[in-house]
């Protein structure tokens, strides 16, 4: 007889109750009802008592070196480690059997000027999020990733990636998603105030009522700016969820044929490569770049010629002059007194500008002190 714990048990109830439930308009408060309960129940089992959310663990502490961090996760022996020692010249234990990588790997890479880290995770298994092998971990350094790559087996690539993907969204982490357009705001008194700014298939004010009320929030403000679900609700008021692309790396394409090949290519976030062999190599590094969003600043000292050699990189979000600046040290917006820029984001080449500037990819900078 399998005896459950309470707190699982409760969760395996939980779904039992919502696949029982009939799925239309008028059972959807209900269902989100359901579900606000199951995220609360999951955070609280997947969190360690006395702790803020899991720490990495001895071996997972690996410290973030570069301008980004890819790391690789999957099922054990699905050729993750010989995927890093290639890509980087790192050596992570390699056999034929399962479990070889006990502890995360580090490499390191340099690609179009940037210098990006990579981690070889160790395998995980059904049930990681829950804690089993160590996952709990694993995750942990996952969620601290610019870039998530899973490698999977092409041999048996859809159920693996199903119970990855299951395992990576319990742990909140969300794959090749945006965050949900919802405004959300806590207040001291006023009740619960909803507005949306469009039509809604799914949550009406009752529904976003009596899912705040699980969290006993009973004064906010809700504003819903695109159709959203009750799921991208629970998101934002648990406000521990990371949005991280991913790449879905299918390895051991020498073992297929050149049809099956054909097809591979056609699914969306998916590179087909052959890590022993070293096979497609060049397609893999680019998506990384493209997934990544980095941007490639140059230098350019006053009276020489640009410094094409170690551009300065910065994530697309964060590529004013200001985190130009910051990112080289603080200092040096104390003491700038305008910048010259040559490239995509002026109209003229060289263009003074200010701090607030937003520069492109491959632009190049002239700093200007008071």
């Amino acid at each position: 007889m399998v005896v459950f714990k309470s707190s699982k048990w409760s969760i395996v109830a939980k779904y039992i109750k919502m696949a029982r439930t009939q799925k239309n308009k008028a059972t959807s408060n209900h269902l989100g009802l359901l579900k606000a309960r199951l995220a609360k129940m999951r955070r609280e089992l997947i969190t360690p008592k006395g702790g803020s959310g899991g720490g990495t663990g001895e071996g997972f502490d690996v410290a973030k070196t570069g301008d980004a961090r890819i790391g690789f996760v999957g099922f054990p022996s699905v050729g993750k480690s010989t995927l890093l020692s290639n890509l980087a010249g790192v050596y992570s234990e390699v056999a034929a059997y399962e479990f070889t990588t006990l502890t995360t790997v580090p490499g390191v890479i340099r690609y179009k000027g940037a210098k990006i880290q990579l981690l070889d995770l160790p395998g995980i298994i059904e049930g990681a999020k829950d804690g089993k092998g160590r996952g709990r971990q694993v995750i942990a350094v996952a969620r601290t990733c610019n870039l998530i790559l899973i490698v999977l087996d092409v041999l048996k690539p859809l159920g693996h990636k199903k119970l990855i993907e299951h395992e990576l969204e319990g742990f909140g982490i969300r794959l090749n998603k945006q965050p949900p357009n919802i405004g959300f705001k806590k207040k001291d008194k006023g009740g619960i105030n909803f507005t949306v700014t469009c039509p809604q298939s799914e949550l009406d004010g009752d529904a976003v009522k009596s899912i705040l009320a699980e969290y006993k929030i009973h004064n906010a403000d809700i504003t819903l700016r695109s159709d959203s679900t009750a799921d991208d609700l629970i998101d934002v008021v648990e406000g521990n969820r990371v949005y991280i692309p991913c790449i879905y790396v299918l390895n051991k394409i020498d073992q297929i044929s050149i049809e099956e090949l054909d097809i591979i290519y056609k699914v969306p976030h998916c590179v087909p490569i052959s890590a022993h062999s070293r096979w497609n190599f060049d397609d893999l590094l680019e998506k990384m770049w493209d997934y990544l969003h980095l941007v490639r600043i140059y230098t350019k000292p006053k009276g020489q010629l640009p410094d094409y050699t170690s551009p300065v990189v910065l994530p697309t979000e964060h590529t004013a002059v200001e985190d130009f600046c910051l990112k080289i040290h603080k200092s040096l917006l104390k003491e700038l007194k305008y910048a010259l820029v040559w490239g995509a984001s002026v109209k003229h080449n060289p263009q003074k500008v200010g701090k607030d500037h937003v520069m492109e990819d491959e632009d190049v900078i002239q700093l200007v002190k008071k």
